[in-house]
């Protein structure tokens, strides 16, 4: 049963506002008298340390994640260990909020204005409105991306996003400087009407093996409700196609990984008979061999959430929408396609 700051005033002999200002301003009580209190505190498993700032600020010390990535892949995973790493010792909590809709997302940007429980707004991977960042804005509520769609012409306060046409440029330029011409691209479909920063990974690997004179095949996985690929039906769809491809590119590195299994199941060496590369740098990529495109989502989720507590407290941001690089990491999964 959860205590009251009644109860702890009881027990201490003392005034409720001693025991506010035991938390919120120990300078103006004695070292006896608040040792007494936080003692007893702590026998309560009573804290009113987040309650008081809150009231004292304005603020709810919440902060809303907005995510359609389910939360055990690793990008999710990745983000939210660098938020919590970053918010929770600024005694700030994060509420994660699972859209899978358009219209999810509009609920959610027509009633946070209403409750105002959260201090500041961050999407992660997925694109808004113009009018819904607008909505935030008119109560002082920043938003800010991780790998959002367009964020500066949405209407975002600040975003940190790697750069995928750096990233998938050099995916399409490796294979094609490894002589292969038969490319296949695996991308995925969640089933749902948002639009993807992913997305953009696969227009600008399109385009840039268009330029080289190349039309890749494209494949989709399909994703089940627990987030899973479906990577066999991805191997069916590369067997069913008039020539297997002597390279795959995928969206991520969580169809490659399993993918680079299945293949090699089905009788087909990679890299010498398919060459197979990645995009994350993930879990286990270096122990497996894969080549892949590196990004850091933690390191731009500690990025974000410092972001955050700068716009809540009224600062200006400099840069406020940055990119980071994308890094080409050559391992033993491609080799030049055999003749």
């Amino acid at each position: 049963m959860t205590s009251s700051i009644q109860d702890v005033a009881k027990a201490a002999g003392v005034s409720i506002s001693t025991v506010s200002r035991s938390f919120t301003r120990p300078d103006l009580v004695s070292a006896k008298t608040r040792k007494r209190v936080l003692e007893i505190a702590n026998e309560l498993n009573f804290s009113l340390s987040r309650s008081a700032a809150a009231l004292k600020s304005g603020r709810s010390l919440r902060i809303a994640v907005l995510m359609s990535g389910h939360i055990s892949l690793w990008f999710t995973a990745s983000v939210i260990e660098g938020l919590n790493e970053v918010l929770h010792a600024e005694g700030y909590d994060i509420s994660i909020f699972q859209i899978s809709s358009i219209e999810e997302r509009k609920e959610f940007f027509d009633t946070l204005p209403v409750r105002r429980n959260a201090d500041a707004v961050i999407v992660v991977s997925f694109d808004i409105d113009a009018q819904e960042s607008a909505q935030l804005a008119s109560v002082g509520v920043p938003i800010i991306g991780i790998n959002a769609v367009k964020p500066e012409e949405r209407g975002f306060s600040a975003a940190v996003n790697i750069n995928d046409e750096q990233g998938s440029t050099l995916a399409a330029r490796h294979l094609i400087a490894l002589g292969h011409r038969n490319i296949a691209y695996i991308s995925t479909d969640r089933g749902v009407s948002l639009s993807f920063s992913v997305k953009s990974r696969f227009n600008v690997f399109c385009d840039c093996c268009r330029k080289e004179g190349l039309e890749p095949q494209i494949v989709v996985c399909k994703v089940d409700h627990d987030g899973h690929y479906q990577i066999g039906d991805v191997v069916t769809q590369l067997m069913s196609l008039p020539q297997m491809p002597t390279a795959i590119a995928c969206q991520e590195d969580g169809i490659a990984l399993p993918l680079l299994f299945q293949l090699e199941r089905n009788g087909f060496a990679v890299p010498g008979d398919i060459s197979l590369i990645g995009y994350d740098d993930s879990f286990y990529t270096n122990d497996i061999g894969l080549t892949t495109i590196r990004q850091d989502p933690a390191e731009m989720a500690r990025t974000a959430a410092r972001m955050a507590l700068d716009l809540i407290q009224g600062h200006e941001l400099s840069p406020a929408f940055v990119d980071v690089p994308a890094q080409l990491v050559v391992r033993s999964s491609t080799a030049s396609v055999r003749h």
